[in-house]
């Protein structure tokens, strides 16, 4: 008897996690490899964040905790988008769950019936579909290419893709995996389009809102179109901006009867997010913020130095990132040529094995992110092995013929 269930079988493993395990298994044997495939920041929690889960420890805070979050996380996360964005939300308009991924799986199971469709614009974040998947949707990817204002959605293919059926658009800015930043206007060109279908929702994913450069802000929808505030889940977290990934604590502001949807099912699943990572958020939320800038301004000279190398090496090309920290490198004019070791590379997959496997440098094909002819570079990690990952990647490629 096959005891696995037909919706898991429907699904894939997140490519991401799949190099990322490769990778550590390279170094176990000790091979030498440099990961640039996780999308974690290689910077400690802030020292005032920690302490604040220390306190949490040494007072007690060990206990189970409402299944939305403690008013005090939640109202943390209200002062937050206030002083962000300038938009409003009470506390009982916000719940916090165990990562961001939880809330987008949170929202599709609340919402999502067979035959409903969720448009997602590609490049994608690699679980978006999957999750979509999962909760009995249909995804429907939209190719953003990289004429398309640098991997943005178009006005009029968003208008385009719209059915009867559209319950769904999920919109991530800046974009995990081209970096891409909406401006106001590009967003506002969104909402218009969306004002003119009352029964489509949006998923807004800012998890790297903070993480933007040269000057650029990243705007999210309600700021943008306050009109859209019933049918919007502005949803953001700690681990990119405040380097907490481990600490696994997301949030969502959303009407109030869908958070108490998602509260519903999360009551049925992990129950609450870990208790001490909640007081470590309310730090991380309301204490200083001059860490993230420290990171910021860090990340800005990383991405440059990436930037400036690899668009120097022979059949790479890449566009300049406006946030996030990633690079979504165009490798297409390495397509049909030869590794020095005798590999063909006829895909963006076999680009990717080749680089790990002959140069030990981990990153991420583009059809992973659902656009071909692409990889992805994590530039959070140190500067030395950035550089040293840039000089492979150049001595991988000038050998292809």
């Amino acid at each position: 008897m096959d005891i696995l269930s037909a919706r898991l079988k429907k699904i894939q493993p997140s490519q991401t996690l799949v190099i990322s395990a490769k990778a550590r298994a390279m170094k176990s044997k000790g091979q030498d490899v440099i990961s640039l495939s996780a999308g974690e920041p290689d910077f400690d929690t802030p020292i005032n964040i920690k302490n604040a889960g220390i306190a949490a420890i040494q007072s007690g805070q060990t206990k189970y905790t409402d299944v939305g979050g403690t008013p005090a996380v939640r109202q943390a996360v209200a002062q937050r988008l206030k002083a962000d964005y300038n938009i409003d939300y009470q506390p009982e308009e916000i719940m916090v769950s165990s990562g961001g991924k939880q809330v987008i799986f949170n929202a599709m199971m609340a919402s999502l019936n067979p035959g409903d469709e969720v448009i997602i614009p590609s490049p994608c974040w690699v679980s978006y579909p999957d999750i979509v998947t999962l909760a009995g949707g249909t995804p429907v990817i939209i190719p953003c290419k990289e004429e398309h204002a640098g991997f943005k959605l178009q006005p009029e293919q968003l208008s385009a893709a719209i059915t009867s059926k559209t319950k769904w658009l999920i919109l991530n800015s800046p974009c995990n995996p081209t970096g891409a930043v909406y401006s106001k206007e590009e967003l506002q060109a969104l909402c218009d389009v969306l004002m003119q279908y009352p029964n489509v929702w949006v998923l807004t994913d800012d998890i790297y809102s903070k993480l933007v450069y040269d000057g650029v802000v990243a705007p999210t929808v309600v700021q943008v179109e306050p009109r859209l505030k019933e049918r919007t889940i502005t949803m953001n977290g700690v681990s990119k901006a405040y380097s907490m990934t481990g600490w696994r604590i997301g949030y969502a502001a959303a009407p109030v009867e869908f958070i108490k949807a998602m509260i519903k099912l999360q009551g049925q699943s992990t129950t609450n997010p870990c208790s001490i990572s909640q007081a470590a958020t309310v730090e991380a939320l309301t204490g200083s913020q001059d860490s993230v800038a420290d990171m910021v301004a860090t990340y800005q000279k990383r991405r440059n130095l990436v930037l400036d190398n690899l668009n120097g090496a022979p059949g790479l090309s890449c566009l300049k990132p406006m946030g996030a920290f990633y690079l979504f490198v165009s490798m297409k004019n390495c397509l049909g040529k030869t590794t020095s070791k005798g590999t063909k590379i006829n895909s963006d997959q076999d680009f990717v094995t080749a680089l790990l496997e002959e140069e030990g440098v981990a990153t991420v094909h583009g059809a992973a992110f659902m656009m071909d002819g692409y990889f992805r570079i994590s530039y959070a990690t140190n500067t030395e092995l950035l550089k040293e990952a840039c000089l492979r990647i150049k001595h991988f490629c000038m050998n292809l013929s």
